[in-house]
């Protein structure tokens, strides 16, 4: 349940802390007080779309904090858990804070989280009824939703929508397929022949890099024979090698470390630096005897490098990227093989309807079900609000296959005994639409999974006699559940257990807002005000004592 609602610099209210009860609670004040404020932030504060407008003029930051009573919520507890938002000791703390450049945060328990999360959180913890919801049920989708969520099918009705969606996007693919056939068999010969020329080349990038080399050794080979040749001449050429003149460096060192120990260790270093260069002579000898000039295989090499090269060019890739371009295409070749397969996709298309038809039918049967207890329900309320012998009928009308499922749904009333039924549009009045959508949003509540309920205002257009059995049933609500309601009616007022009143006053800053808890007295006093206006007479206390006592 809600335990309390904080604001700070939020609209027309500057600082507020309110607690809040089980049972059946009323937010009464004059028109323009503020009561929707208090709306408006427990909306922002359970996810709905925040603007810089609700920070009050002068300050910088708006905040919102929400904190509620979480035990007994296995759904919300699991959801937590998922989302690594943990309550501790049973409570949990939603804040949101808006700064004026409209930019929001939001934080659950104290952590980070999305307006999404908060949304998810509160479809746990609060069911709002707003004012002007029996308008929306003129609509046809509103109908059915009412329906679908009475039935408790919103997830089926998800999943036939789901569903009819594939469904058609099988239709479409088949239709497409057959329209555009030439233009397939175009495109299908096309990369056809592309993977059959690139398959061809068995390519591949480590086998490129050798091609390459390859191809240099080829045709420098000469060059590279004759350079072999050269150097290894150059080191132990018979007149004027290397080799021989360090021989002569290395008698006329001997015979100087004859004088001078100490040259003894330059000898025995250019004994190695001897042997180094003999053997370096030896393997360039050898890899120009192995260099052969193959003039054939120079052919084959530039041809298949001409080869890939011209690939690459024709399909607009980097040598390196052939492998890539050979699996794309083979790829788009099998997807093109399956969407110009009629057979294949008539099978697919034929299979995503028997889905749509199979959950459509298990919708179906759900709906029919819950129209007759939803019939039940809402005539038996219907007579408690003035309308004796009216009745309500959910009618379910077949239809072409839909998003929504195999029939509409269409609420149709008979206001009072003797009147045939019609459709909700045509037959009510806007004060019994006004009934109908009050019966329709208690008997809902009762099938709602949320431990507060929250009326805005849903007794508009409500009076007299009426307006007192409304305080009872939404007194009745709140012997199971905690009720909050704004009105303006005081035979609502009146059954209320806890009373808060908004008040605005003129400052020199500008209106502010105020709410606060009244006392018995107090309440006697509101309900005086909303009983007679402006003039409240000692008749007018009279009576307002006499409707709380009756309550």
């Amino acid at each position: 349940m809600l335990l309390s609602l904080t604001l700070a610099d939020f609209v027309l209210v500057d600082r507020l802390s309110l607690d809040f009860h089980t049972g059946f609670s009323v937010l009464t004040g004059e028109t323009g007080a503020g009561k929707s404020i208090l709306l408006d932030a427990l909306a922002l504060a359970l996810g709905e779309r925040a603007d810089s407008s609700v920070v009050r003029a002068g300050a910088e930051r708006a905040e919102i904090s929400v904190e509620f009573d979480t035990r007994g919520l296995d759904g919300l507890a699991l959801w937590l858990a998922q989302q690594e938002l943990d309550a501790e000791d049973g409570q949990l703390l939603l804040r949101r804070v808006i700064d004026v450049g409209g930019r929001s945060r939001a934080f659950i328990n104290g952590r980070p989280a999305t307006a999404q999360q908060l949304k998810e959180a509160g479809s746990f913890l609060i069911d709002i009824h707003g004012q002007h919801a029996h308008y929306s049920l003129l609509k046809a989708a509103e109908q059915r939703r009412l329906l679908d969520s009475f039935a408790g099918a919103g997830e089926l009705a998800a999943q036939v929508n789901t569903a009819w969606h594939d469904w058609r996007a099988a239709r479409l693919r088949r239709e497409r397929a057959e329209s555009q056939s030439s233009e397939f068999a175009a495109e299908r010969e096309r990369l056809s022949a592309m993977t059959t020329e690139l398959a061809s080349l068995a390519f591949s990038p480590d086998a490129w890099q050798t091609l390459q080399e390859e191809q240099r050794r080829l045709a420098h080979a000469a060059e590279l024979q004759q350079g072999a040749q050269l150097a290894a001449e150059a080191l132990e050429g018979d007149d004027a090698g290397l080799l021989i003149q360090l021989r002569v460096i290395r008698a006329r060192l001997a015979d100087l470390a004859q004088i001078d120990a100490e040259l003894e260790a330059l000898h025995a270093r250019l004994d190695g630096v001897a042997e180094e260069l003999h053997d370096t002579a030896r393997e360039l000898h050898r890899y120009g005897e192995r260099v052969e000039l193959d003039p054939e295989a120079l052919m084959q090499a530039e041809m298949r490098l001409s080869a890939i090269q011209a690939a690459a060019r024709k399909y607009h890739v980097r040598p390196e990227g052939i492998p890539a371009a050979l699996a794309e295409a083979l790829q788009a070749l099998a997807d093109l093989g399956e969407c110009a397969d009629l057979d294949v996709l008539q099978a697919e298309e034929q299979a995503a309807e028997t889905a749509y038809r199979r959950l459509g039918e298990a919708l179906s049967v759900r709906r029919c079900e819950a129209a007759v207890r939803l019939c039940e329900a809402v005539t038996q309320a219907m007579q408690q609000l003035a309308m004796q012998g009216g009745r309500f009928n959910v009618a379910l009308e077949a239809n072409e296959a839909a998003a929504y499922g195999l029939e509409d749904v269409v609420f149709q009333v008979s206001p009072h005994a003797g009147q045939s039924v019609q459709a909700l549009a045509k037959t009510a009045s806007g004060g019994e639409l006004s009934r109908i959508g009050l019966a329709l949003q208690t008997v809902l509540s009762g099938v709602s999974g949320a431990p507060t309920l929250l009326f805005d205002e849903v007794d508009a257009g409500i009076g007299g006699g009426v307006a007192e059995i409304v305080g009872r049933l939404l007194a009745g609500q709140g012997r199971d559940r905690q009720v909050l309601c704004v009105t303006h009616l005081p035979q609502v007022a009146a059954r209320a257990t806890w009373h808060y009143h908004v008040s605005k006053r003129e400052t020199e800053g500008g209106a502010r807002s105020a709410v606060r808890l009244l006392l018995p007295q107090e309440r006697v006093e509101e309900i005086a005000r909303m009983l007679g206006g402006v003039q409240i007479t000692a008749a007018t206390r009279q009576h307002a004592q006499e409707m709380l006592e009756a309550a």
